[in-house]
């Protein structure tokens, strides 16, 4: 599939369901509580406007230590160029703050499809998919120095890196990761020797951080266009997926698993799973989630037996993997985009695109039990592309990229 096809079809798919966004000047939390039929609370706790707090948040969320929450927004802000925000409880309200403002082709970067993690320092890294030199940056958020005295206080931004398209990569997509040693781990959907995208690592020396590419992708049997960033095991491997390339099943390729071990010469990549379609899955954008015991858990947009995604599972068996579908997801027409998440006692959850809903995924006697969580109505959301977040507590925070009063999308939480 042609590139700029592929790095458009949902915004495609997203302009075609929602209708022009009018800024609004308001920043305060629209609150709608929804019981579920399971005995969940389902409440928005902002709904975004298209103005200064942003549109589209394409990305989950990230708590902070306080429990506050962060996150970005692909659109919207006063530049236009999507945002970075804060969202501070107060009571049973939830207050959102811009932390940034990107401009359409400016040097910070714009247009973030990624969300934003903290670093060992305490600032906010993430990536901007366009701007900078015209193919995305890395960047970092400090607060400020001094202590705020108005509403809106701007945290100052640092462009870590700026993409230039060519080898080094082009179009960051997904999220970061930091090491023990402080490294920088990322993924770009295009770009790289072959252009079908790279794993790249950002090293810092002396204040400066210089960008290495640990792997190319040539879109034959290693896979294409990676949206998602990359874990590391304890052992220091990476992993990640890719949803074209591999088996030709599919067209442009069914997607893969990918494992990046290093050694005296660099990186060298290993294929541990290529998607076949129907029988287990295709279009992997969601990248992957790691146990305490090693196993490797991801969903898929499409395949499997239903046509609707599936859950899948990757267990290490003396030096190779094995893979099993651990649900079908029956969803009419597409299931998950972003990456699952995990509690503490097992269960996995994520969402689905369309229809979308929010679900559970509980291990049961060797088998898993799907609960469908909630299904998202247009009014409190629509369209949920980023991964779940878990506070200590067991509830479930989310985003929506469309749907909402403005139809800008919303931040939602989901009480069990």
């Amino acid at each position: 599939m042609d590139r700029q096809i592929r790095a458009s079809l949902f915004d495609i798919k997203l302009r075609t369901r929602t209708q022009m966004l009018i800024p609004l000047a308001v920043l305060a939390a629209i609150f709608l509580l929804i019981p579920t039929a399971h005995g969940q609370t389902f409440s928005v706790v902002h709904t975004f406007t298209g103005g200064g707090d942003g549109a589209q948040p394409f990305a989950g969320l990230t708590f902070d230590r306080a429990g506050n929450l962060y996150g970005t927004t692909h659109s919207g802000g006063n530049n236009g160029g999507g945002t970075v925000f804060k969202m501070t409880a107060k009571g049973s309200t939830w207050l959102i703050t811009p932390l940034y403002e990107f401009s359409p082709q400016g040097r910070g970067g714009a247009n973030p499809s990624s969300g934003v993690i903290f670093g060992p320092d305490g600032s906010l890294y993430g990536t901007a998919t366009t701007g900078g030199s015209g193919f995305g940056t890395v960047y970092k958020l400090q607060p400020p120095q001094n202590a705020c005295k108005t509403t809106i206080c701007y945290w100052t931004q640092t462009v870590l890196y700026s993409f230039a398209g060519g080898t080094d990569g082009n179009q960051p997509t997904g999220n970061l990761f930091f090491d023990p040693a402080g490294n920088i781990y990322g993924t770009t959907q295009a770009g790289g020797t072959f252009d079908y995208g790279t794993v790249f690592q950002l090293t810092k020396s002396g204040g400066n951080w210089t960008e290495s590419v640990l792997y190319s992708f040539a879109s034959g049997q290693d896979g294409n266009g990676p949206t998602d960033g990359v874990i590391m095991n304890s052992a220091g491997n990476l992993f990640g997926t890719t949803p074209y390339g591999g088996i030709n099943n599919c067209q442009g390729g069914c997607g893969t698993v990918y494992e990046l071990t290093p050694s005296g010469s660099g990186w060298t990549e290993q294929i541990i799973y290529r998607f076949q379609g129907k029988p287990d899955a295709q279009r992997a954008y969601g990248g992957l989630i790691l146990d305490s015991a090693g196993n490797l858990y991801g969903a898929s947009y499409e395949g499997g037996e239903n046509g609707g995604g599936t859950a899948y599972e990757l267990s290490p068996a003396g030096g190779s993997w094995n893979y099993a579908v651990i649900y079908n997801l029956t969803g009419s027409e597409n299931g998950p985009y972003a990456r699952l998440a995990m509690d503490s006692s097992g269960n996995l959850y994520g969402t689905t695109l369309t229809p979308s809903t929010i679900f559970e995924l509980s291990p049961a006697s060797g088998s898993w039990d799907y609960t469908d969580l909630h299904d998202l109505s247009g009014n409190d959301g629509d369209l949920p592309r980023g991964s779940v977040a878990i506070d200590s507590d067991g509830n479930l925070y989310g985003t929506t990229s469309a749907g909402g009063a403005d139809q800008a999308g919303t931040a939602w939480k989901l009480t069990p």
